[in-house]
């Protein structure tokens, strides 16, 4: 399977037998989530995948997901509570109830604690309320002052302490990069995580604040933009120009729009990506019955497959492989669907895909190694490169042959993990040309027979100069 999986760390697969069978099914990216623990747990969990990774020999991506501002409302008395069409509730800060008891009375209303003043300050009459997750929708009748508004639901259900609100349409005023994440980020770098997803991303700037954040801290490793806002998605080709990759986080972003226009944006975010020559991971709900059950629905085999007919590069498991019953199985369902949709994709394949900007010379350089790679059908692709670039761009080209990575930067082989069909692997430092190394991993590896032909990309440095950047393509026989 040449899409990538992401495997959510949690109780379900945290131990060192579960994390080796992840490892052995094939999975190279481990997500942990900041929402769900703390330094002593993911110190313990990176503990073991740091073993698992010398033991083996291989390049494991550990991503740490920061928790961003997820807001949610308070606790409520006597709950759950049913909350029927029509009903109204009004929403202010903690301890301010006793200031409205007059309308709380006057309308039958209840009340629920939202403690971010920053929101209830841009809420207008008109604007929508999601609460519950998503599960209650209701409206803003009217802005009763700066830190109070009442709401009237559109629909019933269930309304439980702590659960999530979100506010479609609105530019939230809180920060992506939380206090929460500044120490979070802190200690995930010093226990070794090696790419950072930012939650609640809207705009260049939010990634900007986190990319500053890791400078300051001496260590940059790659981010992930995780897509969850709709201005998030208008302003995607601005975040696209600093973060490393992106997520499109299908939860929190169907909160934000008609869901019915969801499987359109996805496919447009991963189009935008596909042309960055950017990563990009499909996530939420992908196969959620299996935490309950040890089969897939038939709508969640097809949404796996679409996503990966669509040209991400990863698909996400949440709490099917945190919490789930069945991860290992899960795991194994998400190979399956992976590898009848790449066939599928194969016997419909029109080609590697061209770069939308053929006068780039490193674009065109990745598409021609492609056309080369198709046309004389050698076994493979290999390729060297020093910062990851190279090999990214001959990703997006979207390649049959598989595409072996040689970096001499274990930062680069990790972050590589995410990108599709790429099998990351390390080089022989004594050797300083770049063609050389790569000629010696060719005829070094066990999997090609002696004979068969790859496509090699190198940089081939004229004499006395140190290094190029990749100017080099050649078919080459073992």
């Amino acid at each position: 399977m040449k899409t990538k999986i992401v495997v959510t760390v949690g109780p379900a697969i945290d131990s060192e037998d579960m994390l080796r069978k992840m490892v052995e099914q094939g999975v190279r990216i481990f997500r942990l989530n900041s929402s769900h623990g703390d330094r002593a747990y993911f110190e313990k969990v990176i503990g073991r995948l740091k073993a698992l990774e010398a033991e083996l020999d291989l390049s494991l991506s550990l991503m740490q997901d920061l928790s961003g501002p997820k807001i949610r409302i308070g606790e409520i008395p006597e709950a759950p509570w049913d909350v029927y069409k029509d009903d109204q509730l009004i929403m202010g800060l903690p301890g301010r109830k006793n200031d409205y008891e007059s309308s709380l009375k006057e309308e039958n209303a209840r009340w629920i604690d939202l403690d971010h003043p920053e929101m209830l300050e841009v809420l207008a009459a008109g604007d929508t309320v999601t609460l519950s997750d998503g599960g209650l929708q209701f409206h803003v009748t009217e802005k009763i002052d700066a830190h109070a508004v009442r709401l009237k639901a559109h629909n019933s259900g269930l309304l439980a302490s702590k659960k999530g609100v979100a506010f479609p349409g609105k530019v939230s005023p809180l920060p992506a990069f939380t206090p929460k994440d500044r120490q979070d980020l802190a200690y995930g770098l010093e226990l070794g995580v090696n790419v950072v997803a930012l939650s609640f991303v809207q705009n260049a700037q939010d990634v900007e604040s986190l990319i500053n954040e890791m400078e300051r801290l001496g260590h940059r490793v790659p981010v992930i933009a995780k897509l969850e806002r709709l201005n998030a998605v208008e302003n995607l080709q601005e975040i696209l120009k600093l973060a490393d990759g992106i997520m499109v986080a299908r939860g929190d972003l169907g909160l934000e729009c008609p869901l019915a226009s969801l499987p359109g944006l996805q496919k447009e975010i991963i189009k935008a990506c596909n042309q960055a020559g950017k990563p990009v991971i499909v996530a939420t709900q992908m196969l959620l019955s299996m935490v309950e059950n040890p089969v897939p629905t038939r709508a969640e085999i097809t949404d796996v497959a679409n996503a990966i007919l669509d040209g991400t590069d990863c698909v996400m498991l949440s709490e099917e492989s945190a919490i789930g019953n069945y991860p290992l199985a899960t795991v194994q369902q998400m190979i399956q669907i992976g590898n009848e949709a790449e066939k599928f994709a194969a016997r419909h394949n029109p080609g590697p895909i061209a770069p939308r900007d053929q006068s780039d010379p490193a674009w065109f350089l990745a598409y021609a190694a492609c056309l080369l790679a198709e046309k004389a059908n050698v076994r493979a692709l290999v390729a060297h490169s020093m910062s990851g670039a190279t090999i990214r761009h001959l990703s997006a080209c979207r390649p049959e042959q598989p595409l072996y990575a040689l970096s001499t930067d274990p930062l680069v082989r990790q972050f590589l993990n995410f990108s599709k069909g790429v099998l990351p692997y390390p080089v022989k430092e004594q050797l300083s040309d770049h063609l050389d190394r790569t000629e010696y991993f060719v005829d070094s590896c066990r999997e090609f027979a002696t004979g068969e032909a790859v496509v090699i990309t190198a940089g081939q440095p004229k004499p006395r100069q140190e290094r190029t950047a990749t100017n080099l393509v050649k078919i080459y026989v073992k």
